[in-house]
Parts: C-alpha cells; sequence; structure tokens
C-alpha cells in the first residue's frame, strides 16, 4: 500500500441511481454516522452537501460552529459526483474523493473511489484508517437505502 494507491469501496442499493444519487447527495444527514464519522462526534448536529460543482460538504455543530469537510468538484447527476475531502484537517490536505452510480440489475451500483493520499502528512496512515471507514459509512448508506 502507498500514497499513490486508490482506495475503492462499493455498495449495491435498491434504488435506481437517481434516487440513489439523492440519498446520496440531498439525503446525507439520512444516514451519515455523525456520532462516530465527523469532526464533532456527539456534538454534531447535521451535515449537508451542497449541490452543484463549488458546493461545500459542512457539518454543524452543537455550538453553532461549522466544520467544512470539502468542496463539490463534478456534480453529473445522477452518474456521479466528486468533492475535496479534508474534515478535520487543513484544506491543503484534501484528498479526493469521488462517487459514481451505476445501474446494476433492479438496484445500483454505488462505487467510492478515494486517492490524493500524498497530500496529507500521514497519507498512508489515513489510506489504511479509511479503508474500514469507507465501509462502515457505505453501509450505513446502503442501509438507509433499505
Amino acid at each position: 500500500m502507498s500514497t499513490d494507491d486508490v482506495l475503492r469501496r462499493s455498495v449495491t442499493v435498491r434504488l435506481a441511481p437517481d434516487d440513489a444519487f439523492r440519498l446520496f447527495t440531498a439525503g446525507l444527514a439520512e444516514w451519515w454516522p455523525l456520532d462516530t464519522h465527523s469532526v464533532g462526534r456527539v456534538d454534531a448536529l447535521d451535515v449537508v452537501l451542497e449541490p452543484g460543482i463549488g458546493g461545500r460538504l459542512v457539518e454543524t455543530l452543537a455550538d453553532g460552529s461549522a466544520a467544512v469537510w470539502g468542496v463539490v468538484t463534478q456534480w453529473d447527476a445522477p452518474r456521479r459526483v466528486a468533492f475535496t475531502w479534508h474534515p478535520g484537517t487543513p484544506e491543503t490536505e484534501g484528498t479526493l474523493v469521488e462517487v459514481t452510480f451505476r445501474a446494476a440489475g433492479d438496484g445500483t451500483e454505488v462505487e467510492l473511489a478515494h486517492s490524493g493520499w500524498a497530500r496529507r502528512a500521514d497519507g498512508e496512515r489515513a489510506r489504511g484508517s479509511y479503508g474500514s471507514g469507507w465501509e462502515l459509512v457505505l453501509g450505513r448508506f446502503a442501509a438507509t437505502a433499505g
């Protein structure tokens, strides 16, 4: 494993691609595990993915402050969304997450590709921990999708 390796995880859900895309983006707060995978953890109240290129991923904390996790770089509904990713780290260490939605039988295959690990000082270690983290996150997405 190196900082050049793209981390890939996927899940298939029983939703049409447009519904899966909508749940992943507009419905992010419905399924994201804020209590364990956020900047504020137990103090996290909400997370929003603002639609369109330039939209932000923003977590709202109990004290009213906000933590920006990244910025949307691609928005091709319902096929693809990509964003920079730096929750709790400096924007200069932002990695890139790209999520694609492909029809698969009576559902949608959702594939997440996370790259840019060399931008982080702890790139190899971070890549290792995100492997299990994305599995849990996508598992929550799939469970909410039904």
